[in-house]
């Protein structure tokens, strides 16, 4: 237990370091790329913080199984350096009992990953999707360009000729009303000042010094100009606030469900296959009871006008009953992509963490043959393993979405082949240790033994 807990112990910081430098990675690319949709919308730092707190969920999926592999990695490449390993094989602990503890340790973190999978990762993709829709709904705050006309409110045509984007102060505005189509409204001011009312409803424009001129539409006599020292305008503007959608105002999709309820989405495409079949089945009997019935195909010389007509609603009918045949071969083979996808989904809920113990097998005997236990090796060695593991799991999920693989074998085929890779080299370090042990025995005997022995026999022949 000692030598178990030991093992385990030299795991624990490896990881832990792995996985948050992982994720601040995962991060900073996630800001880097969504940085230029989130500057200019007036979000709150509540809603920037919800924002990347959810995306957090899929980014530990994706780090944890790395981070176990940069920690076994690291783990037993520095007990390998230290020679630690040499003693405990010259002990008689073999490279499998090692394995052991590691093994216990990844299969937990894969149970946890499966969990967490299945529950968190679905709730939080459906929040993320609401709140990336909401925010993208969201319209920026009001930007008024120098001399521009500015037709971003409905109704309003807003030109200014300088505008201050500090303090929100306004010189020489011209604002053209359109809200009531039967009066032309014209206010034109030296300053004025722009702000929004606290939900963000409301836009409020406070001027200074202007005139209002007003034309009655109808009755073109009827004009009015007014010149004002103070006046307040306030403007229905929609968008401009943040508005959060109700939990259940989108579907879900396969990423935001568990594999239970995806197995039951199966099952109910799986019924809706079987009943597409039995129409398409009775369409195809109905098609074969009528040409055994004798209906005449194609027209032949010194056929009757009656025998004619009859031919033509034959051939009539058969087009139709074509055309409802591709009908229902395209709606079963949709039918069958939507099963495809959510067997993929499904699958890649359990293969991903599954990879959590293929990592192991690997790179356990990949840190010993190392010999180093540095994060840069570490780090190195493991991303070209993920690199081919997500180009194998991506590459099979695109190949079983399009129907060319079985789902479960493009979800799979990555920790098969890994995880055949893995015991090879398990194996072969396990040989590698009897070789070792050996030419430690043998460099235990005695030098004055192996002297004598070569004075009776001779030396050794080369």
């Amino acid at each position: 237990m000692f030598l178990y807990r030991y093992i385990l112990r030299a795991h624990v910081g490896p990881f832990l370091f792995s996985l948050f430098t992982l994720m601040f990675l995962f991060l900073l690319q996630f800001v880097m790329k969504f940085i230029d949709q989130l500057v200019g919308k007036g979000l709150s730092a509540f809603v920037i913080i919800e924002l990347i707190a959810l995306n957090l969920s899929w980014m530990l999926v994706l780090a944890v199984p790395m981070s176990v592999l940069v920690a076994v990695l690291m783990a037993f490449g520095d007990l390998s350096s230290r020679n630690e390993i040499t003693a405990m094989k010259a002990s008689g602990v073999s490279i499998y009992r090692l394995m052991m503890p590691v093994l216990v340790a990844g299969l937990f973190v894969g149970a946890f990953l499966t969990w967490f999978n299945n529950v968190v990762l679905p709730e939080s993709n459906h929040r993320l999707k609401a709140l990336t829709i909401d925010i993208r709904n969201k319209r920026p705050t009001l930007s008024l360009v120098d001399g521009v006309f500015s037709q971003e409110i409905q109704g309003y045509s807003i030109l200014v000729k300088k505008a201050s984007q500090k303090t929100n102060d306004l010189q020489e505005v011209t604002i053209y009303d359109y809200t009531n189509p039967s009066v032309s409204v014209t206010i034109t001011a030296q300053r004025g000042k722009i702000s929004f009312s606290p939900d963000y409803r409301k836009l409020i424009m406070d001027l200074e010094d202007g005139e209002i001129h007003q034309l009655d539409l109808v009755k073109k006599t009827a004009y009015r100009r007014m010149h004002f020292q103070a006046h307040r305008i306030a403007m229905n503007v929609e968008g401009f606030d943040f508005a959060r959608s109700q939990a259940n105002a989108f579907s879900r999709g396969d990423r935001e469900m568990g594999a239970s309820t995806m197995l039951a989405v199966v099952d109910s495409l799986e019924t809706a296959k079987a009943k597409l079949e039995d129409e398409l089945r009775d369409l195809m009997n109905a098609e074969m009871q009528r040409r055994l019935a004798g209906a005449p195909f194609g027209a032949a010389s010194g056929m009757t006008a009656s025998t004619v007509g009859v031919t033509n609603a034959a051939a009539a009918e058969t087009r139709l009953t074509s055309s409802q045949v591709s009908t229902s071969l395209f709606r079963i083979e949709t039918v069958l992509k939507q099963i495809d996808q959510y067997w993929v989904e499904i699958h890649k809920k359990f293969s991903i963490p599954a990879a959590c113990v293929i990592f192991v097998l690997v790179g356990i005997p990949l840190g010993i043959m190392s010999r180093r236990g540095g994060f840069g090796a570490a780090a190195t060695l493991s991303l070209g393993f993920f690199v081919l593991y997500w180009a194998c799991l991506i590459g099979g999920e695109k190949l079983a979405d399009r129907d060319i693989l079985e789902p479960w074998l493009g979800m799979w085929g990555a920790n098969i082949l890994i995880g055949l890779a893995g015991v090879y080299l398990t194996v072969r370090s396990a040989k590698e240790t009897l070789l070792i042990n050996w030419s430690w025995v043998a460099r235990l005997v005695p030098t004055r033994l192996r002297s004598e022995e070569e004075a009776e026999n001779g030396p050794p022949t080369r």
